[in-house]
């Protein structure tokens, strides 16, 4: 290891440069992850709230067809044109059940990010136990008694 690997001929402006820099794209990365694991977690969102809305939709036009065939049944009192306005309602209804059913499937998978959570953790964790470096009287410092002398 060369004395430019160790850093010891690297000058203290030039190290906190370094230290900032790798810090700011610590953080841009793990902003990066956490965008992607929301975005999937949108995503799923996006889908079972279309879900929801679509059994809605579909709840909402079985109404007044379920409320046709029970007057027209209750009219009749026999197998005819009700009939067929229940059949109708009837499946309006067993399909937003089916959306519904994946609209619950749906959100149950959507999860925390959980790696953007642990990453921010570790970096936490890795800064509280950084401790900084003792700082010397201005006098016994070399770099400041030089340049206080000039």
């Amino acid at each position: 290891m060369s004395a430019a690997d160790d850093g010891t001929d690297r000058s203290l402006g030039q190290l906190v440069a370094s230290a900032t820099a790798e810090m700011s794209a610590l953080v841009h990365d793990e902003i990066a992850l956490a965008k992607a694991e929301l975005r999937q977690d949108a995503k799923r969102a996006g889908i079972s709230s279309a879900a929801f809305v679509g059994a809605g939709a579909l709840a909402l036009f079985a109404l007044p067809v379920l409320s046709f065939a029970a007057a027209y049944g209750i009219h009749n009192l026999g197998l005819g044109l009700a009939w067929a306005f229940l059949i109708v309602g009837g499946a309006f209804l067993v399909l937003a059940a089916l959306l519904v059913a994946i609209a619950v499937a749906k959100i149950k998978k959507i999860k925390k990010p959980e790696k953007s959570i642990s990453s921010a953790k570790e970096t936490a964790a890795v800064l509280q136990k950084a401790k900084p470096h003792p700082r010397t009287a201005p006098a016994e410092h070399p770099v400041l008694e030089s340049v206080t002398r000039s």
